[in-house]
């Protein structure tokens, strides 16, 4: 699932291109993605035909399009969701699902291989839609409390990772930007959150805002064409990535050759000399 860098990536994008633009027209052509909306796919287009977008707006890895009545065109974009935007008379790029005629010209198109995603119309959701508010506020959130975020992280009974992955903590981080945060303040991904000092949260909480940083300025991670933005364009942050994917390599800051461990039924990836296994947390695991 695309993490906060490159949802980040394609709401900017998103913003230039339609907002202020007025749907014409809405074209479903596989019901999938829009099988949250109960009356079907012919009433989605009708419904969402003829509304205006205003500036798309995130809470960590969730996106939404306002629309200026009120309502939002809620997106997840799942495993493979993108948005593409295309002169109508374009080529369909494979597995194109939703198409949205705008009165400038323009077709906004949402392309989704896997359909794990899907687009959902959120009643009154265009400042906060109700599906994400009990997701909490990211590190590039105004209103992001680091100190409140960290009491709650050391108030947990986890691994530092798992409660870095709970998007009701703080939102946008993935496995990826985990691993890379977790690598650039030297801690271990089991490290138990109660053994943790307010001054390693913080540590932690400002390695994770470093690193998707710099993962935005590189228009985020891309391993494969299934993350694109939305001129089909993909983001270049994998080049400088410290140790997620990159099991057998030295580490950048001491050569030692990254590790690959299993991990919540995936993996983690880490320095074991920087980021030294803790006796604690070995016991408790």
């Amino acid at each position: 699932m695309p993490e906060l860098p490159e949802v980040e990536t394609v709401r900017r994008g998103l913003a230039g291109l339609i907002t202020g633009q007025r749907v014409e027209r809405v074209s479903v052509l596989h019901p999938r993605p829009v099988r949250r909306h109960l009356a079907g796919p012919d009433d989605f287009a009708a419904t969402l035909t003829g509304r205006t977008f205003v500036e798309p707006a995130r809470r960590g890895k969730y996106l939404w399009l306002p629309f200026a009545d009120g309502d939002a065109l809620l997106a997840h974009l799942g495993m493979s969701g993108q948005f593409r935007l295309d002169a109508p008379e374009a080529p369909l790029a494979p597995n194109t699902r939703v198409l949205f005629d705008l009165e400038g010209g323009a077709q906004l198109r949402f392309v989704d291989q896997r359909m794990f995603g899907g687009l959902s119309l959120s009643v009154g959701g265009a400042a906060l839609p109700a599906e994400v508010a009990h997701i909490g506020r990211d590190p590039f959130d105004p209103e992001f409390d680091p100190v409140a975020v960290g009491r709650r992280i050391r108030a947990r009974r986890t691994g530092v990772k798992r409660a870095l992955l709970d998007q009701q903590v703080v939102s946008g981080i993935g496995n990826i930007y985990a691993d890379e945060a977790l690598w650039l303040s030297r801690t271990h991904y089991a490290r138990g959150t109660w053994s943790l000092s307010a001054a390693k949260v913080a540590e932690v909480l400002d390695a994770a805002t470093t690193v998707m940083g710099r993962a935005l300025r590189a228009g985020g991670t891309s391993f494969d064409a299934l993350y694109v933005d939305v001129n089909g364009s993909s983001g270049y942050f994998d080049r400088a990535l410290a140790v997620y994917g990159q099991e057998g390599r030295p580490c950048p800051r001491c050569g030692t050759p990254v590790r690959r461990e299993p991990f919540m039924n995936r993996s983690s990836f880490r320095c074991p000399r920087c980021q030294r296994t803790p006796v604690a947390s070995a016991r408790a695991a």
